[in-house]
């Protein structure tokens, strides 16, 4: 059942909806203490560990809700200023930090999510019962994943709030050499997160071609990589869409990617693109900034995104021998 509960976590993070960072917050300070807690976490435990990780963000990115005057945001940014203590954010998140999160941590769209991962019991015990499922997920081999691609997605969110640019103009690039999103405005680039993080949590950990489990970080044999679902040397060869965009890019296995039998310069079999499109209308679940790139470029609607992947992939083997390639795929339970 752990593939159900990494669902149910990653629709948490991914398509809930965002008025201030403390979800991310909440979420990377429960992975992160799960290994010294027995089932339960007080809240004096907890709200230093959630504050530290506010904190942290402040440092990249001041702007941390929609809302403009905040209490606790702002004695976060008094601690990291040198002009309040530990003790001093620790009260603070005690009264001021916790006030909406935890209720609203498991919801998602119009309802709680199936799996709950803690049990609120403040007003009875003045802790958090954290459920067998979330210790089921924080034992899980996708840990490591789970807390990169918390990051990743707090990234993304704070430094749409702090452009405050229209739709129209928020769009999301990809540095290929560094393997890293950002965004560009007309002032400045502002470098975002790994792709790798950023895309993790939208194929559930799986490599998007065999569907073997990939990690994020280290680099042994499942370290995910960056590929180009329409190769990078279309371009080369006249091809006039950039490849080089979130819509192409998704992440694969070593062995799927430049393995002895790996795609390389090839064009996956047709059976890949529907699975490309669906992964492209989860990231527009999303809000922003995947949600507003992705439209901006291959249109508003579902129906003339799947047309625009359809007429790439035709025009691609135009430009290539017709050749497509394919790879065993493991079930997923």
């Amino acid at each position: 059942m752990s593939i159900e509960y990494e669902k149910d976590w990653r629709r948490i993070v991914l398509y809930g909806r965002n008025t201030a960072s403390y979800k991310f917050a909440l979420a990377r300070a429960l992975l992160k203490i799960s290994a010294d807690t027995q089932g339960e976490v007080s809240m004096e435990e907890l709200a230093l560990p959630f504050s530290k990780e506010i904190t942290r963000h402040i440092g990249i990115c001041d702007t941390q809700s929609t809302n403009a005057n905040s209490q606790f945001l702002n004695a976060c940014r008094a601690y990291n200023q040198g002009e309040v203590d530990d003790e001093h954010l620790l009260d603070r998140a005690l009264h001021l930090g916790f006030k909406n999160v935890i209720g609203a941590f498991h919801y998602v769209d119009s309802g709680n999510v199936q799996t709950q991962f803690f049990d609120d019991q403040r007003k009875i015990k003045g802790k958090l019962v954290l459920t067998d499922e979330f210790y089921v997920l924080a034992s899980s081999i996708q840990k490591s994943n789970l807390l990169e691609e918390v990051e990743a997605r707090w990234r993304l969110v704070e430094a749409a709030w702090a452009l405050k640019l229209p739709s129209r103009l928020l769009n999301v690039d990809y540095n290929n050499e560094k393997q890293e999103l950002f965004i560009q405005t007309r002032l400045r680039r502002v470098n975002l997160t790994s792709a790798r993080s950023a895309l993790d949590g939208y194929q559930m950990g799986r490599c998007f071609y065999c569907r073997t489990p990939i990690q994020v970080l280290g680099e042994g044999s499942a370290h995910s990589e960056v590929d180009h679902f329409f190769p990078w040397v279309l371009m080369k060869r006249g091809f006039d869409i950039n490849l080089d965009l979130l819509w192409n890019l998704v992440l694969a296995c070593k062995d799927c990617n430049r393995g002895s039998s790996g795609k390389f310069e090839r064009i996956p079999a047709r059976k890949y693109l529907k699975r490309l499109h669906h992964r492209n209308e989860a990231l527009i679940k999303s809000h922003k900034p995947l949600r507003e790139t992705l439209m901006n470029l291959s249109g508003p609607h579902s129906a003339d995104r799947e047309i625009f992947i359809n007429e790439v992939y035709k025009t691609a083997l135009d430009y290539m021998n017709p050749n497509p390639w394919t790879v065993d795929e493991v079930e997923v339970l």
